[in-house]
């Protein structure tokens, strides 16, 4: 008989994948490359065959085999292309699905993405790849100037870069989480113009569930941190930009949070109703591990 945590040859069983540090994983294929350093090209607005083509299997899969209906309202404020889009409440897989369910097929969304949870087999990070429409991300902090040259490549190229500030899935039903100040270090330093988007329902997914969201007011940088519109922003890396990133996320909160909570109650059913395929579903296209819902 194998010891305990030994494997079925008396090997040492790897830990379960939530354990396993974003660090570790990444040493294990070569290091940490990111961003654009990872695409290899410029992030396009132009949706290819490909995309369309995968968008329409994405469409039947999500609205004919899982059931799924999304409210979605607000589309008549999107900008034509080259704008940051910010959403939140972040509570799953499908999240990105519904920001791409927001807005046209073209020009594209580009998200940052976390690479420990979406590259968790070499054919899925081939196929995103040369499908486009991440930049991933390792936890470990390798810093913020190659998202900000990445968000640039975006917007240069009129397309969208779509960002989730509280930065993890993590967090309570039906309202926001704290918000990171990376999104707001992004808006300053590519002064492009800003999409609120408000998402509700993702939290736990099963066949039938409803989902929401909303696009907001367009708004910037520079009118979230409460500055002129010909005001200069702090020098990049100061501590007046860190404090004025702060501002920026709090008064994007303040826009966010509201609106998440009046479209979270249409996404709610009834206690009695049937969840079928819930934990299947929840966690199809995450790395399993635990959810604090109670932020």
């Amino acid at each position: 008989m194998a010891e305990p945590g030994s494997g079925p040859a008396g090997g040492r069983r790897r830990p379960p994948p939530g354990r396993v540090s974003p660090e570790a994983l990444a040493a294990q294929r070569g290091g940490a490359v990111e961003g654009l350093a990872w695409l290899g090209r410029p992030p396009e607005a132009k949706a290819s065959i490909l995309y369309r083509l995968l968008r329409l299997v994405a469409r039947f899969v999500i609205f004919v085999v899982f059931r799924f209906r999304i409210g979605t309202s607000g589309q008549e404020r999107l900008p034509h292309g080259g704008y940051l889009l910010v959403a939140a409440a972040h509570r799953g897989w499908m999240d990105p699905f519904v920001v791409m369910h927001a807005i046209p097929a073209e020009p594209r969304a580009w998200f940052l993405g976390s690479a420990p949870s979406t590259f968790t087999s070499r054919w899925r990070e081939r196929l995103i790849h040369r499908l486009g429409g991440l930049l991933p991300v390792w936890r470990g902090g390798i810093g913020i100037d190659q998202h900000v040259t990445a968000a640039r490549a975006v917007i240069a190229n009129g397309a969208v870069f779509a960002q989730m500030p509280e930065g993890t899935v993590s967090g309570p039903p039906g309202r926001i989480g704290p918000f990171r100040t990376g999104w707001a270090v992004i808006a300053m330093r590519t002064d492009a113009p800003i999409v609120p988007l408000a998402i509700a329902g993702t939290e736990e997914l099963y066949l039938g569930r409803r989902l929401a969201s909303q696009v907001l007011p367009v708004t910037s940088a520079r009118a979230l941190a409460g500055l002129a519109p010909d005001a200069a922003f702090p020098p990049e890396g100061s501590r007046e930009e860190l404090a004025l990133a702060h501002r920026m996320s709090d008064a994007l909160a303040g826009i966010l949070g509201p609106a998440v909570e009046a479209l979270y109650p249409w996404t709610v059913d009834a206690a009695g109703r049937p969840r079928r395929l819930r934990r299947r579903l929840t966690w199809l296209l995450l790395r399993r591990g635990r959810l604090d819902r109670d932020g």
